[in-house]
């Protein structure tokens, strides 16, 4: 006699909680249902309404000295043409179904040789890249090019053509790609175009996005902006820091983020694109920050200095180029190595829909000082 394969029924013995018991009755009731494509919903309700986030994501540390050499490689073994992109991404090992690296984000490191161009498309997702190491790389938006050194973050906003490059007299180029690849996937909104010319024309002065909108607490007159992202396309790492360096005399900084400025966008306040946020922090010498958790996926990256997180109890030292992750509702907190020098982390997260669709929740960690204890 053949067995019955066994059910799914996630009972928990708690008052207003789901706790429907197995039986033959019932059993060939759902094997009825099965037959219409419905199920009950009780054998499922805990599992699709947890007490609280239950991410499939895991934390995990990317290191550059250890990722470097495959993405330079990977200029021998494929071209800009044939790969439309030549990026290496990073996998987290809970989300390797959806190509993500936390939650709904997308990551990776894109490489390319001086002389190349990577041909234009436009896609629903939004994206941005930070650059990594070398000179002369560059990206068109939408006829706006703009050009590119370390610690430089460039939007390339859902809908717009946009291509990258390097120019003939630059160096090899690395730089972090990020994504709402399967956040939009998963809403199945997804559209991906490549432009009709491959490339695009340059249709305004070089870094004119800089000089128009890059002056803080100035607004040009001309030139009206009502697209829902950033009419900033580059935020450039020299501007950013010293106004770090400025806040930072200015402020006790928070607990949980030592000193942390977002990047917006200037027309609203508000972030830089409409499904994803960006934020650069400092830690300041021997700062060691205290632990909390929210709602909304992280992906960081030293941008300088050295130090270590500690995600869920378990301890990630990372030093300037590494990348690691914070997953939704993980408990968190960082620490600068350094007794001398600041250390500094750029992050791009989904906050922006968190708080769209009012789901952003935080909370602090109660013990122990508001450190966590290392498990690992």
């Amino acid at each position: 006699m053949t067995s019955r394969p066994a059910r799914e029924n996630h009972r928990e013995d708690v008052a207003g909680r789901a706790n429907v018991e197995d039986t033959p009755e019932l059993l060939a009731y759902y094997d009825d249902l099965e037959r219409f494509d419905a199920a009950a919903l009780w054998t499922v309700a805990n599992k699709i309404e947890p007490w609280a986030p239950k991410s499939a994501s895991v934390p995990v540390l990317w290191r550059y000295r250890d990722l470097r050499d495959y993405v330079l490689r990977s200029v021998e073994l494929v071209t800009p043409e044939k790969a439309g992109r030549r990026v290496v991404y990073l996998n987290n090992p809970g989300r390797r179904d959806v190509a993500a690296a936390v939650g709904w984000l997308y990551s990776g490191l894109q490489v390319m040789h001086p002389g190349e161009v990577a041909s234009a498309h436009a896609h629903s997702a939004s994206a941005l890249r930070f650059i990594m190491e070398g000179a002369g790389a560059y990206t068109i938006v939408d006829g706006h090019k703009m050009t590119l050194g370390a610690n430089d973050f460039v939007l390339t906003p859902n809908g717009t053509w946009h291509e990258h490059g390097v120019s003939s007299d630059g160096t090899p180029c690395i730089w972090q790609d990020g994504l709402d690849i399967p956040l939009v996937n998963a809403l199945e909104a997804n559209f991906y175009a490549v432009h009709p010319d491959l490339q695009q024309k340059v249709g305004y002065p070089v870094d004119d996005v800089t000089s128009a909108w890059g002056n803080p607490g100035l607004k040009p007159s001309t030139g009206a902006w009502s697209k829902g992202y950033s009419p900033l396309l580059k935020y450039e790492w020299a501007p950013t820091y010293e106004a770090l360096r400025r806040f930072s005399r200015a402020t006790d900084g928070s607990a949980f983020d030592g000193v942390l400025m977002n990047y917006v966008n200037p027309v609203t306040g508000g972030p830089v694109m409409q499904t994803i946020g960006a934020s650069m922090q400092m830690l300041r010498p021997g700062e060691r920050t205290r632990a909390h958790r929210h709602t909304g996926s992280f992906i960081y990256q030293v941008a300088k200095g050295r130090g270590h997180s500690v995600i869920e109890g378990k301890r990630f030292d990372w030093t300037e180029r590494d990348i690691f992750c914070v997953p939704s509702w993980a408990w968190h907190e960082h620490a600068n190595a350094s007794a001398s020098e600041d250390a500094c982390l750029f992050t791009f997260n989904d906050l922006p829909v968190m708080h769209s669709l009012g789901l952003y929740r935080e909370e602090a960690f109660g013990d122990n000082a508001g450190q966590q204890p290392v498990t690992a």
